[in-house]
């Protein structure tokens, strides 16, 4: 036996990946029915509300404070705090469009790593690391919604920019996704759970500004940004249109496997329930754009194969709901970054309803 095999047979991996076999997804998305549908959305996100400690959340008023105001000449920019639980602060910035009327259609634009929080999104380019990874992913997709007219609010996730853990103080790219699980999973809490609530209160906070359209919201995001995205629309119908980038895989593959993935992407008890596709499918029949990277590391061992398994299970939602031309996978060359070629347009079509300029 060689001594790579020998070390292999040492390890717990290959008796975890067994056991994602044995144990399946319980809630596989599998409705041929709509009373189907109806009955498999309900319990599929109380058992996902239940496993992130969503339902452990406390609700508190949002307490709105703008504490700043800079005009950037095609929009300005808003520095606003908002609370999401009792004692939590979550801080964003609210993008507002120049020369159009309110009240404007709203994206939320949450961000992913090496990103500075809201910074990376909103463009701000006040270090060199931070102009280096707007170039890198394309990362200031917040500025380019709101040049196509709509407000854009670019929240600071828990664990980024100015929400940053201590043990994460000092690099302003660095996340504290790791800290705050350690601290929350023995407490019935997790990320994932965290970064949902907090944008779902952000939503009630778009409810009360005069200046949204909160009736047209769409959310949009990059990689850890795609798994807010992803989960903030799929338990929330307030969400009228959804884009996910660089996050739609095989949990298998792209997690279990590549097990040294940020923390805030683990979910106790999770894949025993649901692929990621299943998640994706709650969002049916709203509309969703999915951007996938051709030569993106995270898609897994087998690459768009892995990524094209999850896009079955969603259009496979949006054919029985009769909507299969409102789901969307955009596959272009590159690596893991911020597209938007399609995505901004498709936010335009199902939220300004300008025909033509997307597929779908």
């Amino acid at each position: 036996m060689s001594a790579d095999r020998d070390a292999m047979r040492l390890m717990t991996q290959p008796y975890l990946r067994d056991r994602w076999e044995r144990a399946g997804r319980r809630l596989a998305f599998g409705a041929q029915t709509l009373a189907e549908w109806q009955t498999w959305r309900e319990e599929t996100r109380t058992t996902l509300r239940r496993l992130t400690g969503y339902d452990t959340m406390l609700p508190t008023p949002p307490n709105p404070r703008i504490t700043g105001e800079e005009d950037l000449g095609d929009h300005v920019r808003q520095r606003v705090e908002i609370d999401t639980e009792p004692g939590v602060v979550m801080p964003l910035y609210a993008l507002i469009p120049q020369g159009a009327e309110a009240p404007y259609p709203v994206v939320i634009a949450p961000h992913g790593h090496s990103s500075g929080g809201k910074l990376a999104v909103a463009g701000v380019r006040e270090t060199r690391a931070l102009a280096q990874t707007i170039d890198q992913h394309n990362y200031d997709y917040g500025v380019q919604f709101v040049r196509r007219g709509f407000i854009v609010f670019c929240p600071d996730a828990r664990g980024f920019g100015e929400r940053q853990e201590a043990a994460s103080q000092g690099d302003l790219l660095a996340a504290s996704c790791q800290w705050i699980n350690n601290m929350a999973m023995p407490l019935g809490q997790t990320v994932t759970g965290m970064w949902t609530w907090d944008l779902h209160r952000l939503i009630d906070y778009v409810q009360t500004r005069e200046d949204c359209d909160a009736a047209r919201l769409g959310v949009a995001g990059l990689s850890g940004g795609g798994l807010q995205t992803l989960w903030a629309s799929a338990l929330d119908e307030r969400v009228r249109c959804a884009v996910v980038s660089g996050y739609m895989y095989g949990y298998k593959e792209s997690l279990l496997d590549q097990h040294r993935n940020c923390s805030c992407n683990y979910v106790p008890h999770l894949y025993e329930h649901v692929d990621m596709g299943d998640i994706a499918a709650l969002i049916a029949p709203r509309p969703l754009l999915v951007e996938t990277g051709s030569r993106d590391g995270l898609n897994g061992a087998s690459g768009l194969a892995n990524v094209t398994s999850q896009m079955d299970i969603i259009r496979s939602a949006y054919r029985l709901l009769g909507h299969e031309d409102l789901v969307y996978h955009d596959v272009f060359d590159g690596e893991h970054r911020w597209n938007g070629v399609e995505a901004i347009p498709w936010m335009e079509r199902h939220l300004l309803g300008k025909e033509g300029s997307s597929r779908g």
